[in-house]
């Protein structure tokens, strides 16, 4: 089901949602910078903050993610320039409404949908960036070490790859015949002996876009080192989220604990009212339940509100 907003007309793309405080944030793409709403009660009602990061320069920042380490706040975005598209890139702020300020470039080259978190073993950036040296092209699932919250290691490991053919974004996409992949979106967390990432396959601008997960039993805080097993069904296609009767573009999501529970926040567009062919940017917030035991996700969605 949809979240609910005090603004109408606004989208909310690749929702990321942070907990401070006893206090709900949402973090999601947008053009001139990273739009934040808030909000006392993840059912309640969502209040639009504005922007809360933007660099000079810099246009469509995609796909925000917010941790907080040692007391501050820090936002890892993606964004664009004339001659750059999309490079990750680090802020810090005070506060989770930002100023997210002092940024910092961490790749020089296309990656995005950041994860920050952090074990014993310290911070490790979860996040995607292309692999043209395989069988299936495309956008992939890499894992770096932070040195600090705002220095990457620059030593990034390949975690989950495309596989079949429903993590296609587009058949023959560059015209020599080869299919371009997109696996994105990456979010990490634990419970109990069990590791688990999900993500986002397919393409974002049609119904194909999916939510999946990888997971592993392992007490390793080397996240680097982890081996996850992509989920299916006896390895065959079994997503998490996919279009159903009333919504499609499921996908890029974040997940939270609240209240003892497991809920996934996710973008999707409105099935009747979304016009097929030519994209239009229709996606917005919602909801559902996780079920999560022994290495196995489940979703639990609901029709009111759409």
């Amino acid at each position: 089901m949809k979240l609910k907003f005090d603004v109408v007309g606004k989208h909310q793309p690749d929702p990321y949602i942070f907990e401070d405080n006893g206090k709900l944030y949402l973090y999601v793409t947008a053009h001139d910078g990273v739009e934040a709403y808030s909000a006392d009660d993840l059912f309640g009602v969502w209040h639009y903050e504005g922007i809360v990061a933007s660099f000079d320069g810099r246009y469509e920042y995609w796909a925000p993610s917010v941790a907080k380490i040692n007391g501050r706040y820090y936002i890892y975005v993606s964004s664009s320039t004339d001659d750059e598209f999309e490079y990750m890139h680090a802020a810090v702020a005070d506060s989770p409404l930002g100023p997210f300020k002092n940024e910092v470039c961490f790749y020089k080259r296309f990656s995005i949908d950041s994860h920050v978190v952090e074990t014993e073993d310290g911070l490790f950036l979860w996040y995607s960036e292309d692999n043209t040296s395989c069988d299936r092209i495309g956008t992939r699932i890499y894992i770096d070490r932070l040195i600090d919250p705002m220095t990457p290691a620059n030593q990034p490991v390949e975690m989950i790859v495309p596989t079949m053919d429903e993590e296609i974004f587009k058949r023959n996409r560059f015209g020599d015949g080869r299919d371009w992949h997109t696996i994105e979106g990456a979010f990490w967390f634990r419970e109990g002996d069990w590791q688990y990432v999900m993500y986002s396959g397919g393409c974002f601008e049609d119904d194909s876009y999916h939510i999946g997960y990888a997971a592993a039993k392992s007490n390793e805080n080397d996240l680097t080192k982890v081996k996850f097993v992509k989920h299916t069904q006896n390895g065959a296609f079994d997503p998490v989220l996919i279009k159903n009767d009333f919504e499609e573009g499921t996908g890029h999501h974040s997940v939270i604990k609240y209240r003892g529970q497991y809920y996934a926040i996710y973008h999707g567009r409105d099935l009747a009212n979304y016009s097929q062919g030519e994209y239009i940017e229709a996606r917005t917030a919602r909801v559902c339940k996780l079920h999560v035991k022994d290495g196995v996700i489940t979703a639990e969605r609901y029709a009111d509100h759409v």
